[in-house]
């Protein structure tokens, strides 16, 4: 696993961050995920290192950091 795709879940957004997506992966513990390495899903699987089916808190979370980006 590379660690540095480890990703707080509270950190500031990536530019290639959304509502249904992360760059890295933002799980606490990755290795209990049930994307885990799943190719095409997993930011540890893909070669450009998205998350296409993070946790259901992303959406909120996402709304969050985005809202404390804007000040």
């Amino acid at each position: 696993m590379n660690k540095t795709l480890k990703v707080p879940f509270d950190a500031p957004l990536n530019e290639l961050d959304s509502e249904v997506q992360t760059f890295g992966c933002r799980q606490k513990n990755p290795d209990i995920c049930g994307n885990n390495s799943l190719p095409d899903v997993c930011a540890f699987a893909t070669d450009d290192c998205i998350c296409r089916k993070p946790s259901r808190a992303w959406k909120r979370q996402y709304e969050i950091l985005k809202v404390q980006a804007a000040k």
